[in-house]
């Protein structure tokens, strides 16, 4: 028998400045999923997150609306647990990063770098200051032109316009975001992480790319992957030193010896994750804190310490959090598991279209939070991929998968053990054990591969709902002579339901508690999942576990955001500006910088919309890549000849030869756009373009050709 395993899981720290929105549930949903499975093994896991609370953000919102920081920061903290505990996220504990806990830790790891470790430096740096304000400038508070293509009312560190990325102080014309003011350039010290020191360099290398004791990764390949990028090759150092304080006025709590230095929030946010544990274990009193939080000897050997993360917050926790805690004689995290984005209906979310979408109006339009936690976990393969919310494939599932094939199978059987047999089960069909391998679905679970465990627990329904269908209950309850066999029918499609929901109780924990109460049994354990109830067993009164999804319910939710948001559409510049920089500047609160980005990128993204008349315009046609080459005197280009189904194939010049080998290209089938107009170039006539998806810059690794679905064959339109 295994011993069982003694884990600590963290969500990321939801920023105390804005609701809860759909997008930051699906790493949440995510993490709860895994300890629940986790403890239904019999593992013991402490699951804790917290609100962060600190910064500029929070200072202004606060005076704002005419409240203390300390107000606003209670408030909204009653708001998300709230909507956590309404998506069955549910925290053995949800603190604050403004606690008892927090600064106590906070400086502890601060003198510990400093005086230990000796990784604390001071140096004087030329920052913008607002003379109205009185107060220093984040990069996001300040506004002007932009040094590259001249676009006005562009934010300190990037142009919206033409992407660019720039130093504050080179804006042109700049102001104030916060009072409009012309910024002043002043000096002032700051403290600093040596996160460039040799030392933190090879430790970031080796644990960057480590393992967990059980063999898994510490991280998943394609963060890996992306923290070989950031820092570099054997023998180099692209890391710089981390800028962990800020002047007053600030909203945080004081380096120790150094009076109106504040700590920056990323350096007490992630700290919140064992301040949250500390303050659980104040109250319950029989938690080792410094098992799971330090490291040699205090360490409890087979404890483990996993952060549930979005990508967004990636650089931040898999270089400064693990760094900061090994040279502060604290233990570094066993595994970061990394999520991506929501988009709705394949984009971003958008509240011109009413799919930015809040957790509160959700619940308020009375949806069940369950559909979604299906849906989510449906989505979720443990990757850092992003998870699309397409609305009408979400009532479609829900309605068939859930509804269809699950509970289905109680409500068909249910009522024939209550009126015909008093409640009481008969004996299983022994032509039908349950002998079930769930060892895939355990896996799955494990890796938190959830679309793959539930695709093999719907393949388990399908056969459960094949048995219920070819032995007709409601035809034996007809029949003379067939009340044995009707008892044994219904008795044994109830224990398969009862086996289902086991199954699925991680990932629908409410429903699954019901469901407990109606079949009069313990909470399910892993181990005793398959196991038929005995004949004679009482059963409860069945009572609807699920509904169907409405389409009119998922309209109302739609009309309800594009209502409740529809003021933003009319917010006033300076407004705007704050808003813009509240969520742009903590990137760590889950998902915020991407949401942010939403609501004020959607016009000039999307914007002028085209007619279906103008998209029928693009001929895009499936192609099969004939051959691939470098082409000489071409940094860029590789020489494609494609097959769409014409005489003979056409020559494309595409500039993907950063992200491909010509060799893996042959054969392949892609997208392209036919109808383009030729174009001579130096190498030769280019015949069209082929379609490939990447990231703001176009440059390798965020650089992927667009590959159609299996039984596609070249000359297919695409329409």
């Amino acid at each position: 028998m295994t011993t069982p395993r003694k884990i600590l899981v963290t969500n990321a720290l939801p920023y105390a400045n804005g609701d809860i929105h759909l997008g930051h549930l699906v790493g949440y949903i995510q993490a709860d999923i895994w300890v629940r499975y986790q403890r239904m093994r019999g593992n013991t896991v402490h699951y804790v997150c917290a609100d962060d609370t600190h910064g500029t953000p929070v200072m202004l919102r606060a005076e704002k609306e005419g409240l203390t920081p300390e107000q606003l920061i209670n408030r909204v903290h009653g708001e998300h647990l709230r909507d956590f505990t309404d998506f069955g996220v549910a925290f053995d504990n949800y603190h604050s990063t403004h606690s008892d806990e927090n600064r106590w830790y906070a400086e502890d790891v601060y003198t510990r770098l400093r005086d230990s470790a000796k990784l604390i430096d001071t140096r004087s740096i030329e920052q913008f200051y607002d003379p109205v304000k009185e107060m220093f400038l984040p990069d996001r508070f300040i506004k002007g032109e932009c040094p590259k293509c001249g676009a006005a009312d562009q934010y300190g560190d990037n142009c919206e316009s033409c992407g660019a990325a720039y130093a504050p102080t080179e804006l042109k014309n700049p102001f104030s975001a916060v009072s409009g003011a012309k910024p002043v350039l002043k000096t002032s010290e700051h403290y600093f992480f040596r996160l460039s020191d040799p030392r933190a360099v090879e430790f970031l290398r080796e644990w960057t790319q480590g393992s967990t004791p059980d063999g898994s990764r510490r991280l998943q390949q394609e963060a890996a992957n992306k923290m070989k990028e950031w820092l570099g090759d054997s023998g180099e150092n692209k890391l710089s030193d981390w800028d962990i304080s800020r002047d007053a006025p600030y909203f945080g709590f004081e380096i120790p010896d150094a009076p109106g230095k504040y700590f920056y929030v990323w350096l007490d946010a992630p700290i919140g994750y064992f301040a949250s544990f500390k303050n659980l274990a104040g109250k319950r009193g029989d938690i080792d804190v410094a098992a799971f939080t330090e490291a040699g000897p205090a360490a409890a050997a087979g404890t483990e310490l996993i952060h549930f993360i979005g990508k967004d917050i990636l650089y931040f926790h898999a270089l400064f959090w693990p760094a900061m805690l090994h040279f502060a004689g604290y233990r570094s995290p066993t595994q970061l598991c990394v999520n991506g984005f929501l988009t709705v209906d394949g984009a971003k979310m958008s509240k011109s279209r009413g799919t930015f979408i809040t957790a509160r109006s959700y619940t308020e339009q009375k949806l069940n939070p369950e559909w979604l936690r299906y849906y989510f976990a449906g989505k979720s393969n443990a990757t850092m991929e992003d998870v699309d919310l397409n609305l009408d494939d979400m009532i479609a599932k829900v309605n068939s998968d859930l509804v269809g094939k699950f509970v289905n199978i109680a409500s068909r059987c249910a009522g024939f053990i209550a009126k015909r047999f008093d409640g009481k089960l008969g004996t299983h069909d022994a032509a039908l054990a349950l002998d079930w391998n769930v060892d895939e679905v355990t896996t799955a679970y494990e890796a938190r591969d959830f679309s793959r465990a539930l695709r093999k627990i719907m393949e388990f329904a399908d056969r459960a709902n094949g048995y219920v269908n070819d032995n007709k209950p409601w035809e034996l309850a007809k029949q003379e002579g067939q009340e044995a066999r009707l008892h044994e029918v219904c008795t044994t499609a109830i224990n398969i339901f009862k086996a289902l929901t086991g199954l699925l109780k991680p990932v629908l924990p409410k429903l699954a508690e019901q469901a407990e109460g109606f079949l009069n049994i313990a909470p399910f354990a892993w181990d005793n999942l398959l196991a038929p109830l005995p004949a004679g067993h009482a059963i409860g009164t069945y009572s609807h576990l699920m509904t169907r999804i409405e389409r009119k319910q998922v309209d109302a939710l739609l009309d309800a955001n594009r209502d409740s948001l529809a003021p933003a559409a009319t917010d006033t510049k300076p407004a705007k500006a704050e808003a813009k920089a509240a969520s742009s500047e903590q990137r760590h609160a889950q998902h915020q910088a991407h949401a942010a980005a939403t609501e004020t990128a959607e016009a000039s993204e999307f914007e002028p919309f085209i007619s279906i008349d103008d998209f029928g315009k693009v001929d895009l046609r499936i192609a099969r890549i004939v051959s691939a080459e470098h082409v000489e005197g071409a940094a860029k280009l590789l020489r494609l000849q494609l097959d769409i189904g014409e005489e003979k194939p056409r020559q494309v010049f595409a500039g993907i030869k950063s992200a491909y080998d010509p060799a893996t290209l042959v054969g392949r089938m892609t997208v392209m756009v036919a109808n383009l107009a030729p174009r001579k170039m130096k190498f030769g006539m280019s015949e069209g373009m082929v379609l490939a998806a990447s990231d703001a810059s176009g440059e390798t690794p965020g650089l992927f050709i667009l590959s159609p679905d299996l039984g596609a064959t070249p000359g297919m339109r695409v329409k």
